[in-house]
């Protein structure tokens, strides 16, 4: 038994049990280890590879746009938006043809928007997140309501505390923060409400209680591990949404201004990225179902966290720790060469032979993000004395496309995207691993809840995409007979 103290949000908790934050049930769900594997099994288990694994000539034959992508690799065209804009490529009467990368949030380049923000020493998150929702810029007035409104939420609602803590066993924070978001429906008197008003409200007490409820799961765990009180600090009125994060996280440790403006640029960068990337197009296929906002952006938060998109931040991660280790000089290129190109054969890492944060489904010369990165996180990575890991970096977004080409014959144009410097910087700020896609969600809540409005207002029509039937026919024998 473990006393818990919870600074400023809500009751204290005391003699709150651990073993709920660690105990997994031992009967959910029983490994088949556990029940012995027998013949009679092998169906139950392996008799998909008979019928889920289609014949790739079929997918020619009836022509279908695999991952709703065209032939060229560019997507399918399922819908219109006025919301961003990312281009990475030209499309003419001769194919696809590559092209600098670029990102608009309703018109305006990202990278405009940071720049400006940066250049009168404000933060810039919270003017993007409202040009998003609402279309316009907002005037001085307008920009401090909204963040008025975002700062009375940040608060758990009464009785919010009593019951999530107890449930924040996992193995990864997506699903808390997943759990978490269900659970405040239960707390909104009207939460099947679609109205304009209601989503907006929605959105931003989201935008308030997310960093608390991923830094209450976050500490919760590391309070169990290591038998200390879960001490998280309250919310500080007139923070923005970068300081608010580094506060919760690092309580007395504090936090520069210099770092709370990086992270700013991180939570800009991830706010918005069309209509098409995976996490987003949730979002507006659960929306034009006429779902509840809470459900929606749960099963957002489920998508980003799969490996092969906001999840892949933690990959990359990894494999910069593991080219760290193997690398004797990093500044060596022949040398971040050779172990690019054992990587790309298989021979180090996890075998897959990718470069984890090179490639992109639609930049291919350049990855704005990464751009932008790269010109704001350098100058922190000087103070910290953090240049050497940064310059490794950069040999790896230089050497790594041709590295590709030699060992694999890729010809396509190959850059690095914004998972490559996204751990760099984050573990820079001294944020924890395990918080790292959950920042991304709160970032891309604002481009979330822009889409969502826009499949709810705008478009009117339930999604549902065609899937043909190649199954053949099947004739009942009673159980008896098989």
């Amino acid at each position: 038994m473990t006393s818990f103290g919870i600074k400023g949000i809500g009751p204290t908790l005391t003699s709150l049990d651990t073993s709920a934050l660690t105990h997994v049930p031992d009967a959910y769900p029983m490994p088949s280890v556990a029940l012995g594997l027998s013949p009679v099994a092998d169906r139950l288990y392996h008799g998909y590879a008979d019928v889920d694994v289609v014949p790739a000539d079929l997918y020619q034959k009836y022509d279908v746009k695999r991952g709703l992508r065209n032939a060229d690799g560019s997507g399918v065209l399922v819908g219109l938006t006025t919301i961003s804009n990312v281009h990475g490529y030209n499309k003419t009467a001769e194919g696809v043809v590559p092209d600098e990368g670029d990102l608009f949030y309703r018109g305006y380049r990202v990278s405009d928007l940071i720049d400006n923000a940066h250049a009168e020493d404000r933060f810039g998150y919270e003017e993007a997140a409202y040009l998003l929702i609402t279309g316009a810029l907002p005037t001085a007035e307008q920009l401090a309501d909204f963040k008025a409104r975002i700062d009375c939420r940040r608060q758990l609602p009464e009785g919010f505390l009593h019951i999530f803590p107890r449930t924040t066993y996992s193995q990864n924070i997506m699903n808390v923060l997943q759990r978490a978001t269900l659970l405040l429906y239960s707390f909104d008197p009207t939460p099947d409400d679609t109205t304009p008003t209601h989503e907006i409200d929605v959105a931003l007490s989201l935008l308030g209680r997310w960093p608390r409820t991923a830094a209450v799961a976050h500490e919760a765990a590391v309070a169990a591990a290591t038998g200390t009180k879960l001490l998280v600090p309250p919310p500080c009125e007139g923070y923005s949404m970068a300081e608010t994060l580094l506060d919760v996280l690092r309580g007395d440790q504090g936090f520069t201004h210099d770092e709370a403006m990086l992270l700013d640029v991180m939570l800009m960068l991830h706010a918005e990225h069309g209509g098409g990337n995976n996490s987003t197009f949730t979002t507006r296929v659960l929306s034009s179902s006429g779902t509840d906002a809470y459900s929606a952006y749960a099963a957002a938060i489920g998508s980003l966290k799969g490996p092969k998109h906001g999840g892949a931040n933690a990959k990359v991660g990894a494999m910069i720790e593991d080219a760290s280790e193997k690398i004797a000089d990093w500044e060596d290129e022949d040398q971040v060469a050779d172990y690019l190109t054992r990587l790309v054969r298989g021979e180090e890492f996890d075998g897959s032979g990718l470069i984890y944060g090179l490639g992109h489904a639609v930049y291919t010369k350049s990855d704005p993000r990464a751009v932008s990165i790269k010109k704001y996180a350098g100058k922190l990575a000087g103070e910290k004395g953090r240049e050497r890991k940064f310059h490794l970096l950069q040999n790896i977004e230089r050497l790594g496309p041709e590295v590709m080409r030699d060992v694999r014959g890729v010809t396509k144009p190959i850059c690095a995207n914004v998972d490559l410097y996204t751990g760099f910087v984050y573990s820079m700020l001294g944020i924890p691993a395990d918080m790292y896609t959950a920042i991304f969600a709160m970032a891309r809540l604002a481009g979330w809840c822009a889409h969502r409005m826009e499949e709810l207002y705008g478009a009117g029509r339930i999604i549902r995409p065609a899937y043909n039937s190649i199954m053949g026919d099947g004739n009942y024998v009673p159980m008896s007979q098989r």
